[in-house]
């Protein structure tokens, strides 16, 4: 999928209206407490500015739904650029009224401004083309660099790019070189780790993986349908009852594929859903009533470690227990550990594992950490991402 990109075209000059994605996570007093979106944005942001463009940054943040919401504002975000960036980012106090335009129209070579939230707009999520219009009026090229959202036909994300030629930024760039030709042409041995909760989630994923992948892990509360279409008492564990017979038709598309699937030995119980309640540790076919499965356990640890350690590609989607609990994310932390020390291509795709690979530390370690949680999943399943689709191919 070869996409033209910010070095394909000559901007020189020009006003450019690019997506980023700046859903960032605040506490209530609307500090910023995890910037990676924001500071994976800043190279593309300077290539603009170096070739004198006239930038205006547009993104969403949370789920105002079509109204404005103060707690939902993007202005501590345009506090960071700035920081980043070494200059001032301008901030409208709207998205397509006065303020913003009379902004951009004084807009010199190299400045950067930043438009409220989008989704302060209903027409925004329902990619109206009216909306769309009046965004492509602040600039005369589109560029997207928003990939956590590109699985999202929005009005700033694919609208836009019916009225202005569109093309990536570095960002985008970077995910369709690793999640992309990592698929399409991996260094073998490959090998997947995917967690989470529900079997349900990943059912397109996990068959489309069933097609490349040589080893497949399996980890999370989804590990649990499993057990019982393996005919496993599960306790108290998350477990979708619907989707028993599903699970055994993976399992047996893995075999005739030849893929090694490995379901966990040995699991972490707690007794019940919370950061401190009392644990266990019990084989899997062992698991009692009134228990729930909540991590991978030692001796999983181990099987995993050894498979991960042969290979030669390995991407990772879902956590492998209940990471957000500290007592439940031995498993999780000691996969990462393995990943960080390997001589491999090590993809984390997104969402719950790259916050977690990101919390033991060892996110820099790692070949690539995609931005986009949906996104990413949506593109290992195979989908198309509207927000991919509408850039100019190369």
């Amino acid at each position: 999928m070869s996409k033209k990109t910010i070095r394909d075209i000559d901007l020189s000059g020009k006003r450019v209206f690019v997506r980023c994605d700046f859903n960032v996570p605040m506490d209530e007093n609307q500090n910023i407490t995890d910037n990676r979106r924001i500071v994976a944005a800043i190279p593309t942001i300077k290539y603009l500015i170096e070739q004198g463009c006239k930038i205006v940054l547009s993104s969403h943040l949370g789920r105002p739904k079509g109204e404005f919401k103060k707690e939902f504002s993007l202005a501590p975000v345009a506090v960071e650029l700035s920081k980043q960036l070494g200059q001032e980012v301008l901030m409208a106090k709207d998205v397509i009224g006065e303020d913003a335009k009379r902004l951009a129209e004084n807009l010199q070579p190299g400045q950067v401004m930043l438009l409220e939230n989008v989704r302060f707009h209903k027409e925004e999520t329902d990619n109206d083309p009216e909306f769309a219009k009046q965004l492509a009026n602040f600039g005369e090229v589109f560029v997207n660099d928003a990939f956590g959202t590109a699985h999202r036909a929005h009005a700033s994300t694919e609208g836009v790019a019916h009225y202005l030629p569109a093309v990536s930024g570095f960002l985008i760039e970077k995910e369709l070189k690793f999640l992309g030709e990592t698929l399409e042409n991996p260094e073998r041995p490959f090998v997947s780790i995917l967690g989470g909760s529900k079997v349900s989630d990943k059912i397109a994923v996990i068959d489309s993986l069933l097609e490349k992948v040589d080893v497949l892990l399996i980890g999370g509360g989804m590990a649990y349908t499993f057990f019982k279409a393996l005919g496993y008492s599960v306790g108290n564990s998350i477990c979708e009852d619907d989707k028993i017979d599903l699970a055994k038709e993976l399992m047996e598309k893995a075999k005739a594929k030849n893929v090694k699937m490995l379901l966990p030995i040995d699991n972490k119980l707690g007794k019940e859903f919370s950061a401190n309640t009392e644990t266990m540790v019990v084989d899997r076919d062992s698991i009692p009533e009134g228990w729930e499965g909540l991590d991978i356990g030692p001796k999983t640890i181990e099987l995993y470690t050894e498979e991960l350690k042969k290979a030669k590609t390995v991407i990772w989607n879902g956590t492998v227990g209940v990471a957000e609990f500290d007592l439940f994310a031995t498993g999780t932390n000691s996969l990462a550990k393995v990943l960080s020390e390997l001589d491999a291509t090590t993809i984390i795709g997104g969402g719950d594992t790259a916050a977690a690979v990101q919390k033991a530390g060892l996110a820099d370690k790692m070949t690539h950490v995609s931005t986009g949680g949906g996104a990413s999943l949506e593109f290992l399943e195979g989908k198309k991402l509207p927000g991919i689709e509408c850039l100019i191919d190369k």
